[in-house]
């Protein structure tokens, strides 16, 4: 019940801060438009991408190479923006593991709202192609969700390295690839239009990897945080 107090109390100042700032989720939401409309103009000037076809292939990983990006920058400053007397201060109130859960949840409920406007502003540009828009819409909030479990951790990992970004794209490579590649696959059966049992697999992966990182974030926060 205390870990549970702590994480509510984290997770209501993190939210506070947000709203009276709005740093972050102004910044990435002016990133995803500006970036999809750059790429409307760009692929308007090519014969056919906004035709019948629709291009529901470039249309789907375009998408989630855009929210990729935007959660990189959204969620890569999550122990960046914290100073060092801020973390002192929750060290002494807080435990690790309640700290990494409230970052978490808090990176989940932001992208699952960037998410979920990217998404409308997106097809505002572009033809929608999608044949099931309910599932596709599950698979993006689904996405940024597994987004969300893998950059907090890789941020705080880079955060007690000096906040190397490079080090944060090479730790996260070999999860975010195959998080992004059952994406693709769940989303493309949802632009198809396809039964919705044949994800129920895609599902079970995407759990199963956000399970593990959290897992793992539970177990190893706690001895970066003494460091």
């Amino acid at each position: 019940m205390e870990l549970i107090g702590q994480t509510l109390t984290l997770l209501k100042k993190e939210i506070l801060l947000e709203w009276r700032s709005k740093y972050a989720f102004n910044g990435v939401l002016l990133y995803v438009v500006s970036t999809v409309f750059v790429c409307y103009i760009a692929f308007s000037l090519s014969a056919g991408f906004t035709g019948s076809s629709g291009y529901p292939i470039v249309w789907n990983v375009l998408f989630w190479i855009i929210m990729l990006f935007a959660s990189v920058n959204a969620i890569g400053k999550s122990f960046v923006q914290e100073s060092r007397g801020r973390l002192l201060y929750y060290y002494s109130i807080a435990s690790p593991q309640a700290i990494i859960l409230s970052k978490i949840i808090y990176n989940m409920l932001l992208m699952a709202l960037l998410s979920t406007l990217a998404i409308i502003v997106y097809v505002v540009f572009f033809k929608n192609v999608v044949g099931d828009p309910l599932l596709y819409f599950a698979s993006v909030i689904i996405g940024s969700i597994s987004f969300s479990t893998v950059f907090t951790m890789i941020s705080a990992i880079a955060s007690k390295a000096g906040n190397n970004g490079t080090l944060m794209a090479i730790l996260s490579f070999p999860v975010i690839i195959p998080v992004i590649l059952i994406l693709i696959r769940f989303s493309k059966n949802a632009m198809d239009g396809l039964d919705r049992s044949l994800n129920y697999g895609h599902l079970g992966a995407l759990a199963a990897i956000n399970a593990i990182v959290i897992a793992t974030s539970l177990l190893l926060f706690p001895y970066l945080w003494r460091d």
